[in-house]
């Protein structure tokens, strides 16, 4: 049984084909569109997963749609109409919307695709938030605790899966939400919502929590960490240019940080200001997951929706939580609802048995080394091939040694956010001027961003104070932001944030051999089986997909050396190749390497 679940109409659009109770293939539009966050239909992302398992559109049984459309159009439409007449500028834009393509989805997707209308399936939002988790973890039962901005009405759930089935028993409805609460300080620290978040939590360590007190003066959290907002202060309701009201700056007392700042400026009342957030957001969770623990009596959790990106509260919801064990989907927001709305119809509805738990994050696309050669060969790019992969992984080992930055492109791309060593920048963790070399000369960002470790699962707790890394899937998927050792950090300070932590990868030899064997490789030859690793993409673009973005990326970038499959372009290549850009061209189902 072939079934295809589709996430987009909000924002990171995406495709993911189950077969069977088996992920065979998942991405994100951007990925292939070049459009950060690209929230249109998934096109490209439907034409890849088809194409890698094998099939057409007439082969589906289902197709599946993470949400249920009017659903979200009767909270826009009450919202509005309870806010009006404040609500009246973001209604007309949003009716515009709605009634002119999002109300008509099901028509739209059965004349894009050309299937009958039969085929069309719809998950409630929060419900694919779960079963993308829950049905893709290695826990028969499991308590499920899905947390986001919003989805239709829902903002938080709590669940309980048991087989193949799923049963919600519990939720909080919008406009109450902790992630809309973490966004609404988000804009207040000078980010972009829905995309800086993770800036947010970066820049918490530099600040202590002052103002919690005042945050929870703006909200109340009972006892199981449903919360209640105080909506004089937020906007996000009825407004369209705003997430916030003056009341919001007044009871805090300074304005909305400037977000062209947010470059230059480390100011210490926000970096306050984020920590703050950050505390009450993990006082909040864990409130909820202690509240599930005591209604459930079950010993693991699932967690999804986009809080579920918060590694800092991740890890702390293993370490100071009641659960043994915890899962998380490597793509617990939106994207990961293409993935949550297929095992819900699979799974739930349907009741087929499970399928295996995912044990690794590599479902994108891949290029041989045939394509990797015509690529490099047809624009005349001077490059070096090592055939035996031993000697290959010798001198990439080496490399790093010598300080050399590297772009890493291999194998098949990873499904969600996270570059987990298929499509990454690595460099050696052992030397503190990497950190700023990287951020303002290849990632082209923000300096108190923090970069993240690759470390052999084996090895993990030598460095970081992560006991039993190996039965802990979300460290595959880079979900944790855990202490490194007191004694090892001065050993790898580019990747020590400022509060003695590190958002770990555990590498396994299984998944990524290759990835694997080069750490592994490093670590003998240093003592540090440790690569600094950071996502392949310039800031404000998507991470790499083809041969021409990696090497366009390598040409603006200061990276030192490129290593696609065994092929190896250096630094001077790029000279070679001034002020050339290339991009994809897509016709039919062949994809088409341009130079512009």
């Amino acid at each position: 049984m072939n079934i295809l679940g589709l996430s987009f109409y909000y924002h990171d659009s995406s495709a993911a084909l189950v077969r069977d109770g088996e992920l065979v293939a998942a991405a994100e539009e951007e990925r292939f569109s070049r459009v950060k966050h690209d929230s249109g239909f998934p096109k490209l992302a439907i034409d890849f997963v088809l194409e890698t398992g094998g099939i057409t559109l007439h082969d589906l049984d289902y197709i599946v749609f993470y949400e249920k459309p009017f659903v979200k159009f009767e909270r826009m439409l009450i919202s509005a109409m309870a806010t009006f007449p404040r609500s009246a500028a973001v209604f007309g834009e949003s009716m515009q919307r709605w009634i002119s393509e999002k109300l008509w989805i099901k028509s739209m997707m059965s004349r894009q695709l050309g299937q009958p209308s039969s085929k069309f399936l719809f998950a409630e939002h929060h419900m694919s938030h779960a079963a993308s988790s829950f049905f893709t973890s290695p826990f028969e039962e499991s308590a499920i605790l899905t947390v986001d901005g919003a989805g239709e009405w829902s903002t938080a759930t709590c669940a309980v899966g048991r087989g193949n089935k799923i049963e919600i028993i519990k939720e909080l409805r919008f406009p109450h939400s902790l992630g809309l609460l973490y966004s609404a300080f988000t804009a207040y620290c000078g980010f972009e919502i829905n995309e800086g978040e993770y800036k947010l939590m970066g820049m918490h360590p530099y600040g202590e929590p002052k103002y919690t007190s005042k945050i929870y003066e703006m909200i109340e959290v009972a006892e199981d960490g449903s919360l209640w907002h105080d909506m004089r202060y937020f906007a996000y309701h009825f407004s369209r240019d705003s997430t916030l009201t003056p009341a919001f700056s007044e009871h805090l007392g300074r304005p909305p940080r400037d977000p062209k700042l947010q470059d230059t400026s480390l100011d210490p009342y926000y970096c306050d200001m984020a920590a703050s957030i950050q505390k009450v957001t993990e006082e909040v969770l864990l409130k909820m997951v202690r509240a599930l623990h005591r209604e459930t009596g079950l010993t693991s959790l699932c967690l999804a929706g986009g809080v579920a990106l918060n590694s800092v509260a991740n890890f702390k919801i293993l370490r100071d939580g009641p659960f043994d064990d915890v899962y998380i989907h490597p793509a617990p927001g939106d994207d990961g609802g293409a993935v949550g709305a297929a095992y819900w119809a699979y799974n739930h509805l349907l009741g087929n048995p499970r399928g295996p738990a995912l044990g690794h994050a590599y479902l994108g696309s891949e290029y041989s080394d045939d394509q990797i050669r015509e690529f490099l060969e047809t624009h005349d790019i001077a490059h070096d091939y090592i055939e035996d992969d031993e000697e290959f992984f010798e001198f990439v080992a080496r490399a790093l040694e010598d300080s050399q930055v590297c772009g890493w492109f291999r194998g098949r791309f990873e499904w969600g956010p996270r570059a987990l060593g298929s499509r990454s920048i690595i460099a050696d963790p052992r030397r503190a001027e990497m950190k700023e070399k990287l951020n303002s000369k290849i990632k082209f960002r923000e300096a108190f961003r923090p970069f993240a470790p690759s470390v052999l699962e084996e090895r993990a707790d030598e460095f970081f104070e992560f006991p039993e890394a190996q039965r802990h899937f979300p460290g595959r998927f880079m979900l944790y932001v855990t202490p490194v050792r007191e004694e090892k950090r001065s050993v790898l300070p580019a990747i020590t944030h400022e509060d003695g932590s590190g958002r770990l990868q555990t590498v396994y030899r299984e998944s990524n051999p290759a990835y694997h064997r080069i750490i592994e490789r490093f670590g003998e030859l240093t003592g540090v089986p440790v690569v600094m690793n950071t996502s392949f993409n310039l800031k404000g673009e998507p991470i790499v997909e083809h041969p021409s973005h990696a090497f366009n990326t390598f040409s603006l970038s200061g990276m030192d050396l490129l290593f696609m499959n065994n092929f190896i372009v250096r630094a001077d290549a790029k000279k070679k190749i001034a002020d050339t850009r290339f991009h994809i061209r897509h016709e039919g189902d062949s994809v088409t390497a341009m130079i512009s």
